[in-house]
């Protein structure tokens, strides 16, 4: 059984007072979310993809809440 996913990028961003204020939503399996969010904060926010950024991406994966 496979997990829905949102990562909240901006809930980051403001939870570490980063200037940035990201408020990006990406949506999908937890894999697929991890790559996306990891991808979108190296090339948009300049963070460096390693294995503490994409562990920090996973750490904050929120679940979908169904409408």
């Amino acid at each position: 059984m496979s997990r829905g996913c949102s990562r909240e990028l901006g809930g980051t961003d403001r939870d570490r007072s980063s200037p940035a204020r990201c408020t990006l939503t990406i949506a999908g399996e937890e894999d697929e979310v991890v790559a996306a969010a990891t991808q979108h904060a190296v090339s948009v926010h300049g963070h460096q993809d390693n294995a503490e950024l994409r562990q920090m991406v996973r750490d904050g994966l929120k679940d979908e809440v169904s409408v």
